[in-house]
């Protein structure tokens, strides 16, 4: 795993699917990243405004998505647009505020139902 808790694709194939998954995930700034993306795809010059980010933050953590296989981009021109790949995704998340919710611990870790995106865990 490098600095940042991302999962390398060297170590990733000592380490099982299931950690790999929750490490990639196991970071604030990824998933307000992934939380925007579930409410559509974004370029990065649309997360860092929105997210408040550095563009270097934000490509960081936009490569480790990616490379976990939890992010892709399409290209037009000379602008990425970058979307989630496993829309279930937002399942796992919904699932994990549930758990959090159930142990006491307030958590908004995927977009509401038509709000804008949320990550927050109080």
């Amino acid at each position: 795993m490098d600095d940042a808790g991302c999962v390398t694709a060297a170590i990733a194939a000592g380490v099982s699917s299931a950690v790999a998954l929750f490490r990639s995930l196991g970071d604030e700034t990824r998933l307000r990243i992934v939380a925007r993306l579930a409410a559509g795809e974004a370029r990065v010059v649309d997360l860092t405004g929105e997210l408040g980010l550095a563009q270097s933050t934000v490509s960081k953590h936009l490569a480790c998505l990616r490379g976990c296989g939890l992010v892709d981009y399409r290209a037009e021109g000379r602008q990425s647009f970058y979307a989630l790949t496993r829309p279930e995704l937002m399942d796992l998340l919904r699932a994990a505020e549930g758990v959090l919710a159930a142990t006491g611990v307030a958590a908004a870790l995927g977009p509401a139902s038509g709000t804008g995106p949320r990550a927050a865990v109080a």
